[in-house]
C-alpha cells in the first residue's frame, strides 16, 4: 500500500485542527453578539482552547504512551469529533468555552503521535519529509481553512464553520482507520527518565522563548476582526480574504525562518525577535490605515511565523534525550502563549484599552522572547566554558 493514503489522512486531521484552532478569529464579533458577550470575552475561546492543548498535551501523552499509536489517532480524533459537535450545539457561552477545550485536548498528542506513525510509515530517505506533509495540514488551514470558515460562518452563522470542521474530522476518522497501517510494537517510552530529563533549566527557558517570542502574535491576531472592520474600517465581508494574506504570510515566514534557524539558530531568533518587536511598534500607528492594516496582517504572519522553526528546534535541542515529552511540551509551550496572548488583550479591552495599545503589549511580550534568547545563549557559553575548564 503507498503511503501516501495513510499521510494525506493525517494531513486532513491536521488540516481540520488547524481550522478549528484559529477560526474563531474571525468569527469574532458574530460570536459575540450571537452569545451575548463582550468582544474580550469572545477572545477566551482562543485562550481555553490554547490551554486545553498545554495542559491535555503532556498528560494524554503520558497516558496514551503505551498504547498502539494507530489507536491513539483514532482516539483522539474521536475527542477532537466529539468537541467540535458540541461546540455546533452550544447553547451559551459556557458550553461552548468548555466544548472548545474537549476539542483541543487531542490537539497536542495527536502530533506527537502522528509523527511517529508518519515517520515509520514513510519511504526509505522519506522520513522529515513525510512528517512535514502532516504538518502541511496545519499551513494550509491558514490558506484555506480559517478564510473558507470565516466566510461559511458570516454566511450560515458561526455554528455552520464547527458542523463543517466535525464532518471533515469523521472522514478523516475513517480515512485513517482504513488506511493507516498498525505499526510493529515500539518499545514503550521510559516516562520517568523523561521527565527527570525536562527538568533541566535550559530547558525551560527554551520553553520559556516560545511562551513569549509567539505570545505577543495572539495579544493582537485575536482581535484581528474588530481590527480591520473598527479601527481599519474594511468590509466585514473582506475578513476572509485578508485572512488568507496572513496565511500566505505565515508559510513564507515559516519557510525563510527555517532556513535562517539551520544557518545561524541563536542569531536568527534573536533578529526575527526583534524584527517581529519594531512591527508591532509600527502596527499600532498602521491598523488606522485600511492599506496598512491589510499589509500588517500579512506581515503578522511573516515575522509572527518565521522565528516558530528556530524556537522549536531550540526546545528539541535541549530535551533531545526525551523525544516524547519534548514534542508534546513545545506544542504546550506554543498554545500557552497564544493563551497568554489572548487573555493579555482581553484584560486590557476589558479595562478600557484601544487597540493600537494591544500592539504596544505585543511589543513587550516579544521583548520577553528576546531577553530569554540572550539569557539561553549566556548559560549556553558558560556551560561550554565550564566543561572546557573540567
Amino acid at each position: 500500500m503507498s503511503s501516501r493514503l495513510p499521510l494525506i489522512a493525517l494531513a486532513v486531521s491536521a488540516f481540520a485542527i488547524g481550522t478549528t484552532e484559529f477560526v474563531v478569529m474571525g468569527l469574532l464579533q458574530q460570536m459575540a453578539a450571537d452569545l451575548d458577550v463582550s468582544i474580550p470575552a469572545a477572545g477566551l475561546l482562543v485562550s481555553g482552547y490554547a490551554m486545553g492543548v498545554v495542559i491535555g498535551g503532556p498528560l494524554l501523552a503520558m497516558a496514551t504512551a503505551r498504547l498502539p499509536r494507530k489507536t491513539v489517532l483514532l482516539v483522539l480524533m474521536g475527542v477532537f469529533i466529539v468537541g467540535n459537535l458540541l461546540c455546533a450545539l452550544a447553547p451559551n457561552y459556557e458550553t461552548l468555552m468548555a466544548a472548545r477545550v474537549i476539542a483541543s485536548l487531542a490537539h497536542g498528542s495527536f502530533f506527537g503521535a502522528g509523527a511517529v506513525v508518519a515517520g515509520h510509515i514513510a519511504a526509505p530517505g522519506r522520513r522529515t519529509q513525510a512528517i512535514a506533509l502532516m504538518f502541511a495540514g496545519l499551513t494550509i488551514a491558514n490558506i484555506f481553512g480559517v478564510p473558507a470558515g470565516t466566510v461559511l460562518g458570516q454566511a450560515l452563522g458561526w455554528r455552520s464553520t464547527f458542523w463543517a470542521v466535525t464532518v471533515l474530522g469523521i472522514v478523516a476518522l475513517l480515512v485513517m482507520a482504513r488506511y493507516v497501517p498498525r505499526l510493529e510494537a515500539m518499545p514503550p517510552p521510559r516516562l520517568g527518565e523523561e521527565l527527570r530529563r525536562v527538568l533541566k533549566p535550559q530547558v525551560w527557558v527554551a520553553l520559556g522563548m516560545t511562551v513569549f517570542g509567539f505570545g505577543g502574535v495572539f495579544a493582537v491576531f485575536t482581535y484581528i476582526d474588530p481590527i480591520l472592520t473598527h479601527r481599519a474600517g474594511l468590509d466585514e465581508h473582506a475578513i476572509s480574504r485578508v485572512l488568507v494574506l496572513f496565511g500566505v504570510g505565515a508559510t513564507i515566514g515559516t519557510l525563510v525562518g527555517g532556513k535562517l534557524a539551520d544557518h545561524r539558530l541563536m542569531r536568527s531568533i534573536t533578529l526575527l525577535l526583534g524584527a517581529l518587536c519594531v512591527f508591532f511598534l509600527c502596527f499600532a500607528t498602521l491598523m488606522d490605515s485600511p492599506a496598512g492594516a491589510v499589509v500588517g496582517v500579512f506581515l503578522i504572519g511573516v515575522l509572527g511565523f518565521a522565528a516558530n522553526p528556530g524556537l522549536q528546534t531550540r526546545s528539541m535541542q535541549q530535551a533531545h534525550d526525551a523525544p516524547l515529552l519534548a514534542s508534546t511540551l513545545n506544542q504546550s509551550a506554543f498554545n500557552l502563549g497564544n493563551a497568554g496572548g489572548a487573555w493579555l488583550g482581553a484584560a486590557m479591552l476589558s479595562h478600557g484599552a484601544i487597540y493600537p495599545q494591544l500592539s504596544y503589549a505585543a511589543a513587550a511580550v516579544t521583548a520577553g522572547g528576546i531577553g530569554l534568547t540572550l539569557l539561553s545563549a549566556w548559560m549556553e557559553r558558560r556551560g561550554l566554558r565550564e566543561a572546557a575548564a573540567c
